[in-house]
This record gives C-alpha cells, structure tokens and sequence, in this order.
C-alpha cells in the first residue's frame, strides 16, 4: 500500500484547518461493506457520520436502499437524495415532531419512520399522523444497555408494542436495538456481550410472532458490533463510521479492514521555544470530547506529543533539535470522525494527490428547509 497516499500535492491551494475525503477510499469502504454481509438489503448505514449527498449517492448506486439518521435535516438530506427507506432513530417529540410530519409530506417518495418507546409519545404520533391523515411506521426502541433511550425488552416491551399497533396512524413494524456501549478490543469478549444483549431482543421477536403479529424487523448495532450482527439472518445493520473511518475504530476495531478515508489538514503557525510547535487545529477543527492524545493522529508525524489545546491551536512536543519550521503541513487522523465531520460546513476532495473540488456537509446543520 502507499505509504503516502495522503499527501496533496497542490496544498498550496488550501487554507487549513481543512477536512479533506479521499473519494476512491470511500468507495474502497463501501465495496468492503458489501463484502462482509450475505445480502445488501440487510444494510441500513448511519448518515451520521458523512452527512452530504455525495457519500449517499455512492451508498445508492451500491445498491443500499435503507438507511439509519439522528436528526430532521440528516432525514431531509436523504429525502433530498430520493433515498427510499429511511428511520429517524430518534423519538420525536414537541416541534421535532411537526418537522417530521412535515418530512413526510415533501418528501413522499421516501418511507419514513421513526423511534418510540413510551405509549405518551406513541400516542401523540399517533395524534399527528391522524391530522395529518398518514400513517407512520415505527420501531420499538429497545434499551439492551445504553441506558439512554429506550424500554427493556420483556413484558412492558411486548405491551407497548401491542399498544402502538392498536393506535390509529402508526403501524409498529420492528425492534431498535443499538448496542454503541459495547466496544471492547477483544472480539471475543465484544461478541459474548452483544449475544447476551441480542437474546431478550430476539425472544421479544419470538413472542410478537406468536401473538400473530408480523414478524418484527430487527435493526440492531453499530460499527463494533457489525460483523457480529451481520451474521444473524434476521438482523437490518447501522454501521455508519465505515465511510471514512478513524483511529478509534482503526484501534479498537481491529479485525475490519476499513481504510481511513477522511484527515484533517493542518500547519505549523508557531514555535513557541526549541522543542514546540503550534498548529492551527483546535477544539473547532477536532472533535475534543476525548483525552488530549485521542484527538489527532499525525501520519507524517506519529511522534509528536499533544501538550495543550485551545479553540484554535493545538501544542505539541516535536523533541529537542527538530526540524519542523513555520508552514509545514500535518496530516491527522480524527480519532472521532462523526463529531468532527460536524464542525466543517464542507470536506474538500482530493484524488490522484490533488485538491479537485468539494462536497458540502449540508445535514451538519440543524435545518435544511423544515
């Protein structure tokens, strides 16, 4: 593999902080994906992480027709795209709710749903889709550890469900289980913990079914636990870092082979003594929510020591008798890319080594038109 693939050639041409796409290893992600499923319509991958239509329109031409979002513009941006399926996997209530309807309606050619997972926000769905005179599919959201959303799956699960498919305007269709808090290294031990939090989920299934229910879809996990789910026959996957991926999956993630498709592009704009060095990345151009040395990732710097960061600059530790001077380029790895993908409006392109053009994050922001 190229050892420097990611050098710009023309980086004269772009002003830094910058985030930057690799185009071909996005499509090299996507490929991969396929690869690592027995059938494509079980694939329902998050925008959250790449938020344009560029990516979403790769993702159609590749035959992926379902997809997974976390707001009302990362809904309309697929609306926008004609994408044909697509789940809110958010509860919307108060005036997210009248934005979703409103979705609904300029957006017809796509089928949306949405979370529920108490019977007072079912019934004012409910109440607005009867308004509204549509019906609405929605997935029971399931709490198998996360401990933010969702209703354990058992006894008061079933009954909301038997609840919601008696409300007029909403049709229960399927079972959300998001398993984001199991991420450990060990496949091994990852698996054995996403099995015992899947079980009560597929017994949840079983005794809909045999209630005469139709059999629920189960839409279920996240990056660490994809390879997982993808193996179980009645599973819809959301794995939605693949695109672009970053350090965090590259190293707790090991065994998928998704290539790093998206860096952040920053220079050296000071020298504050003999062995620092000032870059123009701060907390507004990487996402910060982790320990300072779970950032960034240099690939032309590995060696390089985060000391202290700020809204616009970042220190680091270059040693004693560096070499670094004023205006020289770093290229870094997020360690985080969803949330970092959410601090730049657009991602500039690069292929063959070159700038070539640009694709605008448009779901970053909180409105699109609704």
């Amino acid at each position: 593999m190229d050892q420097h693939w990611f050098i710009i050639n023309n980086v004269d041409k772009l002003d830094t902080p910058a985030l930057v796409v690799y185009p071909d290893r996005v499509q090299s992600n996507i490929n991969m994906l396929k690869t690592m499923i027995d059938d494509v319509a079980r694939l329902r991958p998050h925008i959250k992480t790449y938020k344009n239509k560029q990516v979403t329109q790769l993702l159609l031409e590749a035959g992926i027709n379902k997809f997974k979002c976390a707001t009302i513009a990362e809904a309309e941006l697929l609306g926008m795209c004609k994408a044909p399926d697509v789940l809110l996997a958010y509860q919307p209530v108060g005036p997210k709710l009248d934005r979703f309807i409103k979705l609904t309606h300029a957006y017809p050619q796509t089928r949306f749903s949405c979370l529920v997972d108490n019977d007072l926000a079912a019934k004012e769905i409910s109440d607005a889709a009867v308004v509204s005179k549509i019906t609405i599919d929605v997935y029971l959201d399931l709490n198998v550890g996360m401990n933010r959303t969702g209703i354990a799956p058992g006894f008061d699960a079933l009954q909301l469900y038997m609840d919601c498919a008696v409300l007029p305007g909403i049709t229960p269709v399927g079972l959300h289980a998001y398993d984001g808090h199991i991420h450990d290294v060990d496949v091994t031990k990852r698996k054995q913990r996403c099995d015992a939090g899947f079980a009560p989920v597929l017994k949840l299934q079983q005794d809909l079914k045999a209630k005469d229910y139709p059999e629920p879809v189960i839409i279920a996990g996240g990056s660490p636990t994809f390879t997982i789910h993808s193996k179980r026959p009645v599973v819809e996957c959301s794995p939605g870092t693949f695109v672009y991926w970053d350090r965090g999956y590259e190293l707790g993630i090991p065994e998928q082979p998704f290539l790093p498709a998206v860096l952040v592009v920053t220079r050296v704009v000071s020298l504050p003594d003999a062995t620092k060095l000032c870059l123009d990345v701060g907390h507004k151009s990487i996402s910060a929510e982790n320990e300072l040395n779970k950032r960034i990732y240099f690939l032309n710097a590995p060696q390089l020591v985060p000391l202290g960061q700020s809204e616009e600059h970042l220190v680091v530790d270059a040693g004693k008798g560096h070499s670094y001077e004023i205006g020289d380029v770093l290229y870094g790895i997020p360690h985080h890319v969803c949330p970092t993908v959410a601090l730049y409006e657009r991602v500039y392109t690069i292929e063959n080594n070159k700038l070539t053009g640009e694709w605008l994050n448009l779901a970053r922001d909180r409105k699109i038109t609704i």
